[in-house]
């Protein structure tokens, strides 16, 4: 593995106001590795989802931003500061009952979205990341898509414009159904979404070429090199040979007596997949559990050393609650990563951390946040 050691995005203070379990929180977090303790349903992970937030637009827990506010208010506030090689930052948003969130950097309200993307850039890994192998393509997508969004907000656009244009087509072919819809504005649709939908598929096949090999890297040097990992691009309208949005508009045309007779669109990058085999069978059929794991943990690894490739410095590392997953090769391989990242790693105790250096360590009880080490 290349070395990893660079520079790192820090966040430098976190403020809640009716978020979630908070009615107010104001957190300083060290540069390093952060560890949030304390028993179930206490909060932890409410912090990682307002960071998560804050740099995506969007809970990774659920999504409407009414469950966001504390129940006992009728709106919420974040406010993080950050550093980063751009300079100093800092996000707000505000979340209103029945109202779209607000969002401003440094101040300034944001016209779109995707002005959000990259400004701060996380990896987050859950427990429920470790079942990415096995999960159904729909979480696939979801992961390549979170990363390609933070790295090129362009893609972002393209995403929202490929979903939109969709949306409008499988409208028309609801709206006729029985029937066949007008043969014109089917063919309208299936141009735009042959246009975007080319420009995404040829982002995510670069995406996963350079993800796969690092992936490989990674899951070599957690086995001690006795399985090999690849990670493959498995698009729903193949394109070899030709141009990827010439593959889209085929699929679109051989798939319309289908379309119709099921009233959505039945084929086109929104039905991606991401392929993973070890030792050249898949691992979400063959694998062990413990294979499945490793695997899933040396994708997410990976994405740190990629995310560090492409923006000159390492993302902050949100680590809900996964260390109770993973035996203790697998807690050394993520924890030796994690300290060239800005962390915050959320468990249940300080058992087998409080011997590591360089820590700081805060107790998380009704509301409150306590700093123990």
């Amino acid at each position: 593995m290349s070395d990893l050691r660079g520079e790192k995005m820090r966040i430098t203070s976190i403020r809640l106001s009716n978020f979630r379990s908070y009615d107010e929180l104001i957190f300083e977090p060290s540069e390093g590795l952060n560890i949030i303790v304390g028993p179930n349903a206490a909060g932890k992970t409410n912090i990682l989802e307002a960071i998560f937030l804050s740099a995506l637009g969007r809970s990774h827990r659920t999504g409407r931003d009414i469950e966001l506010i504390n129940r006992k208010y009728h709106g919420a506030y974040i406010n993080i500061e950050l550093k980063s090689g751009s300079g100093r930052h800092n996000i707000e948003l505000r979340l209103r009952d029945n109202e779209h969130k607000a969002i401003r950097i440094d101040g300034q309200k944001l016209k779109r979205m995707g002005e959000l993307m990259g400004v701060l850039n996380v990896v987050m890994f859950s427990p429920e990341d470790l079942s990415i192998v096995k999960s159904s393509p729909l979480e696939r997508r979801r992961f390549m898509d979170m990363e390609l969004c933070q790295l090129r907000p362009t893609y972002f656009y393209r995403l929202q414009q490929y979903n939109a244009a969709l949306k409008q087509r499988s409208g028309l072919l609801k709206a006729a159904f029985p029937s066949p819809p007008d043969p014109m504005q089917l063919s309208a649709w299936d141009e735009r979404l042959a246009a975007l939908g080319g420009d995404i598929m040829m982002v995510r096949d670069a995406f996963l070429r350079e993800l796969g090999d690092l992936a490989c890297e990674m899951h070599g040097r957690i086995t001690d090199d006795n399985e090999e990992l690849y990670v493959y691009y498995k698009p729903n309208a193949p394109f070899s040979g030709e141009a990827p949005a010439a593959a889209v508009h085929s699929a679109l045309s051989c798939s319309h007596e289908e379309d119709i007779r099921r009233g959505y669109t039945t084929r086109g990058p929104h039905r991606d997949d991401i392929g993973i085999k070890l030792n050249g069978e898949e691992v979400r059929i063959f694998g062990s559990q413990g294979q499945q794991r490793t695997a899933a943990l040396s994708i997410k690894l990976s994405e740190l050393a990629l995310m560090q490739r492409e923006k000159g410095e390492f993302p902050v590392l949100l680590l809900d609650d996964v260390l109770s997953e993973l035996d203790c090769d697998r807690q050394k391989a993520l924890l030796s990563d994690a300290f060239n990242c800005q962390c915050f790693l959320t468990a249940t105790s300080l058992e087998g951390l409080e011997e590591l250096e360089n820590i700081s360590a805060y107790e998380c009880y009704a509301g409150k946040l306590t700093r123990i080490i």
